[in-house]
């Protein structure tokens, strides 16, 4: 028991420090069936965030600890694990312009109970709120004695019976006592907490100082770092030994706090070596087996790790057609899908692809970006429609065989880029897959292009790996400079079109069809067609881009005069 000459001090933990502070932890949570935290773990808090990390001494002992981080609420929503909100463990959540301090521990001594250091503990992490102006503070609270009561009473029952002081917790009632109020219940928070039942109480404590920022001062992210992951082909014995290199990946492109980690075209394709007894066709049928599982994991991994994954592609077979797909996992848990829409006459000839029919866009927390498969890159008609929707970003996963298929896409790549005024970062497999046909050899060397003027680089190439070996390209991209040269560049190719020879359609809500320049009604035959088109390509209404013109301007020959007037694609 503690005499009043004894000295108790809050200050910021030191590595120093963990040999004590591992002795409180296992002090505190004697029947603790999880790890307790390592000595590594400790020292990236300290590193990363000293302020946040906060011991309570009893002449100059450690007697108890607060762990914190800052995130970005938003990123993760209240549907949150622990593992996720902590990035699996590596703390690569913490983001230094969240608004959020989120605990993820507190505990004290046992012999130092009753002398309210938790408290003091509270208050010194709602003092840091209010000192880095942050807008609340959030935490998952263990509810230990509810293992008691799980029989009769639903999480929710047990809630308002501690609430209402019938029945004691030791931990909810403390954390209800020093004003923070539950914001919701939640499963599966810690699976290994047995005595909560795998259940938790989400609390929050708002910060009544908190000022907005102005916003006329808010502007979004500008500053963007993305990774691209080199894939190399090799045998997997499973689709767990695959998620495994996957993970690896995503993993090393977090620990550079990257905002976007890009994966090749069929980098799963290895896979196909277990259907090695059937027709190509067949197997790649079965290979898309797999996708849905796939794409789920790479959703886990973006939250986790707290980075957008361009999860490249793969088959993908719905309503009795196979078509080449990827899915954009977002960090907050969000999932997009882009098909390919030029299919190659290998992927016809051998597997019986078809194409997809949807080009948009899509929002993320790091600009807007666009996403093209590979040979869709070689028809420049895509891009610029992306680019009309305000596309920042292109990514483009591909897979080429040879050094003169991946110069098709580099080149490609590198136009793109200049005449859109966007980046461009594209990456492919390399090594060789004996075991499946089709797929033999590949050839890859991953790279970032920019626009070409005085802000960039001189060659336009932001940054690229060494060929056909394995590993991760990190790059930073500044999204100001894009907004500077669409004002101010020195050429400016998305404002210099020529709208006097050639324009994009437009469609009114009656789907009435009319050139733009000389508002003059296309033949029925073409109207109609384009009509089919409008409803198949994801674009406002009152836009159509190039890819409507070319299939319409190019489908009968009587319609030549059209494709030799004012539309020119």
């Amino acid at each position: 028991m503690m005499n009043s000459t004894q000295h108790i001090e809050i200050c910021a933990l030191k590595p120093e420090q963990y040999s004590e502070l591992l002795t409180v932890m296992k002090k505190a949570y004697p029947n603790w069936q999880g790890s307790y935290w390592s000595e590594k773990s400790i020292q990236k808090l300290t590193e990363i965030f000293p302020e946040g990390q906060l011991v309570v001494l009893i002449d100059g002992k450690v007697a108890g600890c607060a762990l914190s981080l800052i995130v970005d609420y938003d990123t993760f929503g209240d549907r949150h694990t622990y593992e996720q909100i902590t990035g699996n463990y590596t703390f690569s959540s913490f983001d230094e312009n969240g608004k959020t301090l989120y605990g993820i521990e507190v505990f004290i001594h046992p012999d130092y109970r009753g002398l309210r250091l938790g408290r003091r503990l509270y208050d010194a992490r709602k003092e840091l709120a209010e000192k880095l102006n942050l807008k609340n503070i959030i935490f998952g609270g263990r509810i230990p004695f509810y293992h008691k009561y799980a029989d009769e009473l639903s999480p929710k029952q047990y809630l308002e019976k501690v609430k209402h002081k019938e029945i004691y917790d030791p931990v909810l009632s403390f954390q209800m006592s020093n004003d923070f109020h539950v914001r919701k219940i939640i499963k599966n928070y810690i699976p290994e907490d047995v005595q909560s039942k795998e259940f938790a109480t989400l609390l929050e404590w708002n910060n009544v100082f908190y000022e907005e920022e102005d916003s006329d001062r808010k502007t979004p992210k500008k500053n963007v770092r993305i990774g691209l992951v080199q894939w190399k082909m090799r045998m997997y014995k499973n689709l767990d030994d695959l998620f495994t290199q996957a993970e690896y990946f995503v993993d090393a492109i977090s620990g550079y706090k990257s905002d976007f980690a890009l994966f090749p075209e069929y980098f799963n394709t290895s896979l196909m070596a277990e259907f090695k007894n059937v027709s190509e066709a067949e197997a790649m049928r079965l290979l898309s087996k797999y996708t849905l599982k796939i794409r789920d994991k790479f959703s886990e991994l973006a939250v986790a790790y707290n980075v957008n994954i361009i999860a490249g592609s793969m088959p993908f077979y719905e309503n009795g057609e196979l078509k080449n797909t990827g899915f954009l996992c977002h960090r907050n848990g969000k999932i997009d899908r882009y098909d390919k829409i030029h299919i190659t006459p290998d992927e016809t000839k051998y597997w019986g692809l078809k194409g997809g029919d949807t080009i948009k866009t899509f929002d993320t927390d790091a600009g807007k970006v666009g996403v093209l498969i590979c040979y869709d890159v070689e028809f420049p008609e895509l891009p610029r429609i992306l680019a009309d929707q305000g596309m920042q970003i292109l990514f483009v996963p591909y897979l080429t065989d040879t050094q003169n298929a991946y110069m098709r896409v580099r080149k490609c790549a590198e136009a793109r880029a200049i005449e859109n005024e966007c980046y461009v970062a594209i990456t492919g497999n390399v090594g060789n897959l004996p075991q499946v046909e089709n797929l033999d050899i590949h050839y890859s060397q991953s790279a970032v292009f920019t626009p070409s003027d005085f802000a960039f680089p001189s060659n336009a190439v932001k940054s690229e790996s060494t060929p056909n070996t394995e590993m991760i390209l990190i790059a930073d991209v500044d999204l100001k400079l894009l907004d500077e040269l669409h004002e101010y560049g020195s050429v400016r190719n998305l404002k210099d079109r020529r709208s006097d020879l050639y324009n994009i359609m437009s469609c009114t809500k009656e789907f009435e069809v009319k050139e733009i320049a000389s508002d003059r009604k296309l033949p029925v035959e073409v109207e109609a067609r384009y009509t089919s088109l409008r409803n198949r390509v994801d674009m406002p209404v009152g836009t159509i881009g190039m890819i409507g013109i070319n299939e319409i301007m190019q489908e009968k020959t009587k319609e030549k005069n059209v494709r030799n007037g004012k539309v020119r694609s």
